[in-house]
């Protein structure tokens, strides 16, 4: 966990997609995902975050459904979403926060 206090304890925005390889919302949300990672560059940041893989982490932050979206910023929770969300509506999330 300290590990992704790191994570989350910046400057910039840093936007988390907690996802799964066995959801299809979660595997749709990759190019989307790479788009706005493109779209912003060292503005902010995108972290995918394997809920197989973290599941301390995701029941910490209680995600329940998938893709669960968060945005951190300085380490504080910003804004936070459950399902997919279009890239145009995501840079623009995140350029409120930059």
């Amino acid at each position: 966990m300290s590990k992704f206090g790191e994570l989350i304890d910046v400057d910039i925005p840093v936007l988390l997609d907690f996802y799964t390889e066995r959801d299809n919302q979660s595997i749709a949300m990759h190019p989307i995902l790479r788009d706005v990672a493109a779209a912003l560059g060292d503005k902010a940041k995108v972290i995918k975050i394997d809920v197989d893989k973290n599941k301390e982490l995701a029941e910490a932050l209680r995600v329940k459904s998938l893709p669960t979206l968060i945005i951190y910023k300085n380490g504080e929770m910003k804004w936070r979403h459950s399902g997919e969300q279009d890239a145009d509506t995501l840079i623009g999330v995140i350029q409120e926060y930059v």
